[in-house]
């Protein structure tokens, strides 16, 4: 397991769905790319529905609506100037405190409705957005041109790594 992942299933939906496996090949892949043992990091995953969704998107975003994916990065990593790598994340055994990577929060209807419109498994869309939402804790960012074709070519290689067709 590359991080200790607490999944918090808000909607029962999500209980056909095998969530935390597919956080652990996710994530797992994301801190390989990366070069990031991920022992000893945490990462919480709430599984919801798109009134909560909305919920929190209002409540951190000012944007009242669902979304598919919400990252909360416990750590500043992104880089001062668009395009640059962000910086790594803290070393856990120098200082457990630091463990906790950050909090992510997915909405069933959201993820099922793109995936049906893109005509891809729910699965396949669900690991995209796990990574997606993983790379933001991990300081990337989609805010400028040149920071969304770099988050979204790291995106297309780590899924092609899985088998999983290009989504963009």
């Amino acid at each position: 397991m590359p991080a200790s992942i607490d999944v918090l299933i808000e909607d029962d939906r999500w209980n056909t769905v095998k969530l935390a496996p597919l956080c652990d090949r996710a994530f797992g892949i994301v801190f390989a790319d990366q070069g990031i043992s991920g022992k000893g990091y945490e990462v919480s995953v709430m599984a919801c529905d798109d009134a909560r969704i909305a919920e929190l998107n209002a409540e951190f975003r000012d944007k009242p609506t669902p979304t598919n994916v919400l990252s909360w990065p416990a750590h500043e990593l992104a880089p001062l100037n668009a395009g640059e790598a962000p910086a790594s994340p803290p070393n856990v055994t120098s200082n457990p405190m630091d463990a906790e990577l950050g909090d992510i929060a997915i909405s069933y209807d959201t993820c099922l409705r793109e995936a049906e419109a893109g005509q891809i498994t729910f699965e396949d869309h669900l690991t995209h957005l796990l990574i997606h939402s993983c790379l933001h804790l991990l300081g990337y960012d989609h805010e400028t041109d040149v920071d969304a074709a770099r988050m979204e070519g790291l995106e297309t290689k780590l899924l092609e790594t899985l088998g999983i067709a290009d989504p963009y």
